[in-house]
């Protein structure tokens, strides 16, 4: 069987298994079935509000995934290559680390206000740590013979961090990134279930309050259709692509 088509199976045998579980509830409120949901996915999507909540929430992650690993990369990178840095800024990491999401949120929203911002800095104080975490263990595995030779041949700062760096990096950076999209946009939801006005958590929020689970539903798979896209087409090719050289 080709391996491509082992995640569409897969996830073939998830929508039996919803079908089967719908069918034995008999009741749409409760659990409706994966072709029960398509009517009112075809009317938030004609009517544009599922267009407008997943682009909203979309440009949130985006926001939040880009600071996030901006910021980490170099914490990681600084505490990995530098001991004593290292050692004053690790029990902060530890802090944030087990510091539960909901209560940045709820902080952020008490310091700054309901405001996008907010959302935005609530979500990459979040991911922060866990970038760091990964990116700090490769930098304290990268190869002192490459550093060595980088240093005999007098290569510049820019040339050694985009050919010496960089490269052995890479692998760990596409570890980051494809855990973080996972978590930021889970987080991403809970802040706008709690203080936004648009976006998928809102409509989340919004359906919850009615008791409607189809449309919890539908907004949901939405935005996990979208993630999945992401991981296939684009993390899943980087990280074969930066780990590439590992095996060459």
């Amino acid at each position: 069987m080709d391996a491509r088509l082992a995640p569409f199976l897969s996830l073939l045998a998830l929508m039996l298994l919803w079908s089967v579980a719908a069918l034995l509830t008999q009741d749409p409120q409760v659990l409706p079935t994966p072709w029960g949901l398509v009517p009112r996915f075809a009317e938030e999507a004609a009517s544009g509000e599922l267009a407008r909540h997943l682009s909203t929430t979309i440009f949130r992650v985006l926001w939040a995934f880009g600071l996030a690993m901006a910021f980490g990369v170099i914490l990681g990178f600084v505490m990995g290559r530098y001991r004593g840095i290292n050692r004053w800024l690790d029990p902060w990491l530890v802090v944030f680390l087990n510091l539960p999401a909901l209560v940045v949120i709820v902080l952020c929203y008490l310091w700054i206000g309901l405001t996008e911002a907010a959302a935005i800095i609530a979500v990459t104080l979040n991911k922060v740590p866990n970038v760091a975490t990964v990116i700090r263990e490769g930098a304290r595995a990268l190869d002192p013979k490459l550093d060595a030779m980088a240093h005999v041949y007098r290569m510049g700062t820019v040339a050694r961090l985009r050919h010496v760096i960089l490269p052995q990096l890479a692998p760990f950076i596409a570890a980051a990134a494809r855990s973080g999209v996972a978590i930021i946009w889970k987080i991403v939801l809970v802040v706008e279930f709690l203080g936004r006005s648009s976006g998928i958590g809102f409509q989340i929020h919004l359906y919850f309050q009615l008791f409607d689970v189809g449309m919890v539903l539908v907004y949901s798979l939405s935005f996990i259709a979208v993630m999945l896209l992401v991981e296939w087409v684009i993390l899943q090719p980087w990280e074969r692509k930066t780990n590439r050289w590992r095996t060459a």
